[in-house]
Order: C-alpha cells, then structure tokens, then sequence
C-alpha cells in the first residue's frame, strides 16, 4: 500500500486541477445567469447592459470563468477574479451587516480566497496553462 506522503503527492497537483474546473463552472453559472439569464433565476431578468457594474460582472465572470475552466492564463486571471470578487463583497455585501453569515457575502469571500490561491498556486498540471508550457523549450 503507498504511503500517505505518496498519495499526497501524486493527487494533489490532480486535485488543484479539480478545485479549478469545478469553481470555474460555478462561477460562470453567475456570468451566464446575468447575460443570458441562463440558469434562469428565482427573480425577473434583469436587460444586459454592458455600461453597469452588473453588466462588467456578467463579463468578468462569464469570460474569466470560461478561461479559468480551460486553465488558460489562470495566474493572472483569478488574481483579477479575486479583487473581482473583493469588491463585490465590499460594495454589495458588507453595507448590509458586518458579519457574512448575515449579509450573504460568504460566497463572494469564498471566491475570492480561493482565486487568490489559484493566482498563487497556478491551474494544476490539467490545464492549457500546462500544456502549453510543455510544448515551448
């Protein structure tokens, strides 16, 4: 039987890819909700209107989502994603409570943490960010 340390190190680069995809799909979900209203929403749907933080959000979060699904640029993408993510806790969240149970911004700082550590930890060796990077010498 391995040993824990190597299955540590064999699964956690595949995991990291895993916790990737998976966020990267959730989070398109809100993106595709705001431009498309797809999934449609529990609420009437709101026009697109790219000129709004709302529209700006549906395009971070649609696009961004897109290529942090593929692993492309996923550095600097989720770091971009994380402020994103920052700024919406702050502007929309936290005026309402302070405490995030209570404001309903535990997903947004949840979001934001992890895209900070995808910014720092990169998009695993299941990406394109990967690939890429083993054709060029």
């Amino acid at each position: 039987m391995a040993s824990p340390d190597t299955l540590s190190t064999n699964w956690a680069p595949r995991l990291l890819s895993v916790l990737r995809i998976v966020l990267a799909f959730l989070f398109i979900c809100h993106g595709t909700q705001k431009l498309f209203n797809f999934p449609p929403g529990m609420g009437a749907a709101v026009p697109f209107d790219l000129m709004t933080l709302r529209g700006i959000s549906a395009i971070l979060e649609t696009f961004g989502g897109g290529l942090l699904l593929l692993g492309l640029f996923t550095r600097p993408v989720a770091f971009i994603l994380s402020g994103h993510m920052a700024v919406a806790y702050f502007m929309a969240h936290a005026p309402q409570n302070l405490w995030p149970i209570l404001n309903q911004g535990e997903l947004a700082i949840a979001f934001s943490f992890v895209f900070l550590y995808l910014a720092a930890a990169g998009g695993g060796p299941w990406s394109l960010d990967r690939a890429l990077r083993r054709g060029n010498p």
